[in-house]
């Protein structure tokens, strides 16, 4: 059974943790919160909270906007992958499988980039 320190979900850090782990401004942070892609939580005293999924998202848009990539775009393209990806552990879930080329994987040199990132 997996336990909370397994729970990707979990809002455990704050802003300025959140931007220290993955190497980006509070102010970044923010900027993600204004397009909606991340939504942290909020402690009972109004900071924010951020999971290591949301992390992974903002990391994965900062790596997209150091390629040249829009804010816009970066954001977009990383909604859709998560939704993807999410749409697959669901089939997986329900019993289903993918075949070749169906995988929602990030290509291989992103994803090294991404892990860099990790928590």
């Amino acid at each position: 059974m997996p336990s909370i320190a397994d729970d990707a979900d979990l809002p455990a850090y704050t802003m300025g943790r959140a931007a220290e782990l993955i190497g980006v401004t509070p102010a970044f942070l923010r900027t993600l919160d204004g397009t909606g892609l991340i939504e942290p939580e909020r402690s009972a005293g109004g900071h924010r909270r951020y999971s290591r999924h949301q992390l992974d998202l903002a990391a994965r848009v900062r790596i997209l906007l150091d390629q040249g990539f829009l804010l816009a775009a970066a954001v977009r393209v990383v909604t859709l992958e998560d939704r993807l990806a999410a749409a697959h552990r669901r089939i997986h879930e329900l019993g289903g499988t993918l075949g070749p080329g169906e995988d929602a994987t990030i290509p291989m040199q992103v994803r090294r980039e991404v892990e860099e990132h990790r928590l």
